[in-house]
């Protein structure tokens, strides 16, 4: 949103604040007039009618229920909301007459991999271990239909670990959201399982500089957007421990069912496709999400 907004352009941000929050628009505020909200839920009919309304070029489509646990407790509640809801937007990109919608899929639309297999490159087939993983990948035959039938472009980006500033810590948050929250309250972070599970981690503003990228540029297909570097969860809270410099061991809990056991994405065809790669090393994210 914020770079979109700076470079000039008009963005109508829709969320239900499920996770969200309002404070989160502060910055982007000060671009006045090139930016409307509108609290809807993409289950909601009105969507469709409200992005007609607004007559975007491009949509770019984040909206999900993203927690595996979450979809493993209720997987209706999770189709309803990453299927119905992706249609209902479809739809409403369809009859506005919008160019194109880029799409937030994810990692886990691949599943579980042995370690050999790494990094994940786009033409690994689809073996996803939770329904949240399953409806991930069953919105990307729907953008397949859309381009056969309407000629309706699009483009879904399949995303590693997303971590950065804003990242909400409550319920099944990151990874590292959850770490930063705790250690900031001097409380020992949770760890699922032994800790040795590895995952691919990209900062939030690559992440949005991949969105722009492909606005214009690898359309009709997934790209994966990660950095193709991974680290185990040890890995991860020892370096944040460095970094604030007040060491907490964690508490292990039993390992979640759906949690991938190893996570690492191949990012060669969105340096192809949209002269893309990650530029901030793991370190530097932490560093800029750690200190005020």
């Amino acid at each position: 949103m914020d770079a979109l907004l700076g470079e000039g352009h008009h963005v109508d941000v829709v969320d239900n604040l499920s996770t969200g929050s309002l404070s989160n628009l502060d910055d982007a505020r000060r671009f006045g007039g090139m930016l409307s909200f509108a609290e809807l839920d993409v289950r909601d009919r009105e969507i469709i009618a409200y992005v007609v309304r607004r007559a975007p070029d491009v949509v770019i489509h984040l909206a999900a229920q993203a927690s595996v646990t979450a979809s493993l407790d209720d997987p209706v509640t999770d189709a309803d909301i990453n299927l119905i809801g992706t249609l209902q937007v479809l739809e409403g990109a369809r009859r506005s007459g919008a160019s194109k919608v880029l799409f937030a899929t994810s990692a886990a639309i691949y599943g579980d991999v042995d370690a050999s297999e790494l990094p994940i490159n786009e033409e690994r087939r689809y073996d996803p271990q939770s329904p949240y993983g399953i409806s991930k990948m069953a919105a990307i035959s729907y953008f397949h239909n859309y381009r056969r039938l309407h000629g309706l472009s699009w483009t879904a980006l399949a995303l590693a670990n997303v971590y950065g500033p804003r990242q909400n810590d409550k319920g099944e948050a990151g990874v590292v959201a959850r770490f930063a929250a705790r250690l900031a309250a001097g409380e020992r972070p949770t760890i699922f399982g032994d800790g040795n599970q590895t995952r691919d981690f990209v900062f939030v503003g690559d992440v949005a500089a991949a969105f722009m990228a492909a606005i214009t540029n690898g359309s009709n297909r997934v790209i994966n957007i990660g950095t193709g570097v991974s680290i185990s969860i040890n890995e991860l809270l020892a370096i944040m421990n460095r970094q604030l410099d007040r060491p907490m061991d964690a508490i292990n809990a039993p390992a979640r069912a759906g949690d991938l056991r190893a996570s690492r994405l191949d990012p060669r065809l969105a340096r192809e496709e949209l002269g893309w790669s990650a530029t901030t090393t793991l370190e530097e994210g932490l560093q800029r999400l750690l200190t005020p």
